[in-house]
């Protein structure tokens, strides 16, 4: 069952005993949709499989940290996402982060941004900068 948006999920929020990390409030407006979501997250758990813990259906792709189709960007608050190799430390430094290796490190509020914003924002300096070579690589010779 998927939640539903504009929904505080940290009433819903599971205790685990044996888990005595702090918890930091976190806020994700999903752009896109037009949806806000909110919940209470441990520290050191990766945002987005918390926030799917609690039934809420975020973009994503390969959850690894390596695509940018889970990408957001920080309105208030800090992540650690040090695992985003999906994104440049130029990137990351700009409030770029990649919510299913992302963990926040206090309340956080952040909001999904487009996949071709940010590969554009990585990658669009280096288009049209080199020589094109016309024919098949295979004709080289």
């Amino acid at each position: 069952m998927a939640a539903r948006p504009d929904v505080n999920l940290a009433g819903i929020h599971e205790k685990d005993p044996l888990r005595m990390s702090n918890q930091y409030s976190i806020i994700i407006h999903w752009r896109q949709q037009g949806h806000t979501f909110s919940h209470k997250v441990s520290e050191g758990d990766y945002i987005l499989k918390s926030f799917e813990r609690k039934g809420a259906l975020l973009p994503f792709n390969c959850r690894n940290g390596c695509c940018t189709t889970c990408a957001i960007r920080v309105i208030n608050g800090n992540i650690d996402h040090k695992e985003a190799f999906g994104l440049s430390r130029e990137v990351r430094s700009k409030g770029y982060g990649l919510l299913c290796v992302a963990s926040a490190q206090g309340s956080l509020e952040v909001e999904t941004q487009d996949e071709d914003e940010v590969y554009e924002t990585q990658f669009g300096r280096f288009f049209g900068c080199g020589k094109l070579k016309t024919g098949l690589p295979i004709d080289e010779g």
